[in-house]
C-alpha cells in the first residue's frame, strides 16, 4: 500500500514538473530596411528558434543570403525595441559564419525576460556594413501561427465519409 502511494506521488510530481516547463517558438525576419540606420542591402535572413523555459536554452537556426559579401559576424543583441541599437548578448556561430548557422545559447533570467518582451534582435555584419547589414527583431510565434504552419506542413488526410444507406426495399 505504501509503495503504491509513493509511486503515485512520484508520478504526480513528474507530471507537475513537466507541465510547468514549456517550449516557446520565436522567429525573426532580417533585412537591411530593419537595420538602424536602414541600408539598401538586398540581403535577407530568417531566424527560427525555440526556448526551453526549464533549461533556459535557446536553440536556433539562422539562414541568410544576398549579402554584399561574406558575413563577418552574427549576434543576438539587446535589450532594445525596434528602431534602437543595443550591445551584444551572445554570438551566433563563429567568426565569419556561413548560412545556415545552428546552435544553442543559455539565457540568464533577465535575458529570457527581454526575449519574451520582444527586446532582442539578430544582426548579421559584413565588411561593407560593420555595424550590421541585416537585422530582425525576435518575436514570439503565436500559437495560432504555429497551428496554421503545422496544418500546412502536415500531410493531407481525408475525413471519414458518411455513407448513405438506402432504405431496404422489399422485392416480391
Amino acid at each position: 500500500m505504501f509503495r503504491r502511494a509513493l509511486l503515485a506521488t512520484a508520478f504526480a510530481v513528474a507530471l507537475l514538473s513537466t507541465a510547468s516547463a514549456a517550449t516557446v517558438s520565436y522567429t525573426a525576419h532580417l533585412s537591411g530596411a530593419r537595420e538602424v540606420p536602414k541600408n539598401d542591402s538586398k540581403g535577407t535572413g530568417k531566424l527560427d528558434a525555440t526556448y526551453d523555459t526549464a533549461t533556459k536554452v535557446l536553440n536556433y537556426t539562422l539562414t541568410f543570403e544576398g549579402l554584399t559579401g561574406p558575413a563577418t559576424a552574427a549576434h543576438f543583441h539587446g535589450p532594445a525595441p525596434r528602431g534602437q541599437n543595443a550591445g551584444v548578448l551572445a554570438p551566433i556561430g563563429d567568426k565569419n559564419p556561413t548560412s545556415p548557422v545552428t546552435g544553442t545559447v543559455t539565457l540568464s533570467e533577465d535575458q529570457a525576460k527581454e526575449l519574451h518582451a520582444g527586446k532582442v534582435y539578430v544582426n548579421v555584419h559584413t565588411a561593407a556594413n560593420p555595424g550590421g547589414e541585416i537585422r530582425g527583431q525576435v518575436a514570439r510565434v503565436s500559437s495560432k501561427k504555429k497551428t496554421t504552419a503545422a496544418m500546412k506542413s502536415a500531410p493531407a488526410t481525408m475525413a471519414p465519409s458518411a455513407t448513405a444507406t438506402a432504405p431496404a426495399t422489399k422485392t416480391q
